[in-house]
């Protein structure tokens, strides 16, 4: 596995995670204070694309580790509850980081 997984992985879980609080408050100030619809509609869009290349970075990530099923529902999952993708993120950089480390370099034949 290449650290470039890794990555781009945690970039999206943080750009999903980010964008995701920020869809939480357009949504307070939307139906609370009955303002900011059209804002709302921008991040909600902006945030479900940035949420379907999550998924598909996780995926690929949680394929090339070999997670169990649940594992990888659970880290697909965590990109849809506020804060929760921060945490998840963490562990799973941990727990993968030691798995990049340890493979060999492979050289290249000329």
């Amino acid at each position: 596995m290449k650290r470039s997984v890794l990555t781009r992985y945690r970039v999206m879980a943080y750009l999903t995670a980010v964008m995701l609080l920020v869809l939480c408050a357009a949504m307070v100030f939307k139906y609370g204070f009955d303002t900011g619809a059209g804002a709302t509609l921008v991040i909600s869009q902006i945030h479900g694309v940035l949420f379907i290349i999550y998924l598909v970075f996780a995926f690929d990530l949680g394929s090339k580790a070999k997670w169990p099923i649940g594992k990888l529902l659970w880290v697909l999952v965590s990109g849809t509850i506020p804060t929760a993708a921060f945490f998840v993120e963490r562990k799973v950089v941990r727990e993968i980081e030691p798995m990049i480390a340890d493979e060999a370099p492979v050289v290249a034949k000329a």
